[in-house]
């Protein structure tokens, strides 16, 4: 087998950019591990930013977004003892979010590469990329109980944090950053109406958050210690926890209902740099990992692909490898924005162990200025927004 971009992973960030290279031009294909029901029936996240949202519309896979997404202006913060208020990025920055689920924008990949027949191979396993330190990279694998070989010019690793592609480059040639966070997130799906606003709630019993799926499906997380089981939270307990976290006026609003999908995620921040060696490209979580405070990290994994679609095209079509040899620096810029962002609103909206009362009054203090300040707002809603894509230079 031969093409010109071998891709490994099948998750949006694989499909996403294989679709954007077949509609520069650029050929494909695209090796994944696991089945493509088990692709689908992941649970993750559905926040998008404006620039996810135009990404998708402008390569036509807006359509169901648009008709089923839940568009919002921004977020909103609660916390004990006060008032909340809104960080609004459409009034700030023009910028609006769109609620729609990773799982949907996973079947319309699917369909859009069924649609240009596409080469995707699922259950792709033993996948290893091979010489892209040299002039003939390759990807050697099993599928169909045969040994295969895909040759290519360029290797696209999108196969998430525990994939094969971070782990290729050699530990001299590459950095990793990680801060490990002391509690995870217990999150349930539930098929209920949702808040009308994605809202951050800081309490004393731990950090909670209302998002929501579409306007039937609500998505709903509480802070939860790192050693809790998904078995120790039956549907009644998480409801009390939940609404015992928000302010009693907007626990009364919240729908409660059986669960669909409940999961615990630690979290961690993580980068690994640069994102590029040789002719082996990173994008999305085998890069990086965020916190899901701020839901930035499907978002991050949409600007990698769009500078690395981009920075194909330039190569095969205008013989310009300035994009592909600024690609790492370009991604990074934009993923340490977002990784700053989420680390600052992980700090200042969960209660960590061990605070001290100093600790505690200052986090307050820090939420009370951001209430009470428009410069503030205007700021976090900046950072929150995500920052715009670089342009080609």
């Amino acid at each position: 087998m031969k093409t010109q971009v071998a891709i490994i992973g099948g998750g949006p960030a694989g499909l996403l950019l294989s679709e954007l290279l077949h509609r520069q031009g650029v050929d494909s294909v695209v090796l994944e591990a696991r089945s493509r029901d088990y692709v689908l029936a992941r649970i993750r996240a559905g926040v998008l930013e404006q620039t996810t949202v135009d990404v998708l519309r402008d390569n036509g896979l807006g359509e169901r977004m648009d008709a089923q997404g839940h568009p919002h202006d921004g977020m909103r913060i609660v916390w004990a003892g006060r008032e909340s208020f809104f960080i609004d990025c459409q009034k700030h920055l023009g910028n609006r979010f769109m609620a729609y689920g990773q799982t949907q924008i996973q079947e319309d990949l699917f369909a859009a590469a069924d649609r240009r027949g596409a080469r995707v191979l699922t259950e792709a396993t033993d996948v290893r990329p091979m010489d892209v330190e040299g002039d003939k990279p390759h990807l050697l694998f099993r599928h169909n109980g045969e040994d295969l070989r895909l040759d290519c010019d360029y290797i696209a690793g999108c196969d998430g944090f525990h994939g094969v592609s971070r782990k290729t480059i050699p530990a001299t040639h590459l950095r990793e950053f990680e801060k490990a966070y002391p509690f995870g997130w217990l999150g349930i799906l539930s098929r209920t109406a949702p808040l009308p606003d994605v809202t951050y709630a800081n309490h004393p019993r731990g950090f909670a958050l209302a998002s929501m799926r579409s306007s039937t499906l609500s998505r709903y997380y509480v802070q939860v210690p790192l050693e809790d089981k998904v078995e120790d939270w039956s549907d009644d307990r998480f409801w009390s926890e939940l609404t015992a976290r928000f302010p009693p006026e907007m626990a009364s609003r919240i729908q409660t209902g059986p669960s669909i999908e409940k999961s615990i995620a630690p979290l961690r921040s993580f980068v690994a740099e640069p994102m590029r060696h040789g002719r082996l490209f990173l994008c999305g979580d085998a890069a990086h990992i965020v916190p899901p405070t701020g839901a930035k990290g499907l978002n991050l994994a949409v600007s990698d692909v769009f500078y690395l679609a981009r920075a194909m095209a330039a190569h095969y079509h205008q013989g310009s490898d300035a994009l592909i040899d600024g690609y790492s620096a370009m991604a990074l810029r934009r993923v340490w924005s977002s990784v700053r962002t989420s680390w600052y609103l992980t700090n200042l909206l969960h209660r960590f162990p061990g605070n001290s009362s100093f600790d505690q009054r200052a986090q307050e203090t820090e939420l009370d200025y951001l209430k009470s300040s428009a410069h503030a707002q205007a700021s976090l809603a900046e950072q929150y927004a995500g920052i715009p894509f670089e342009a080609a230079s």
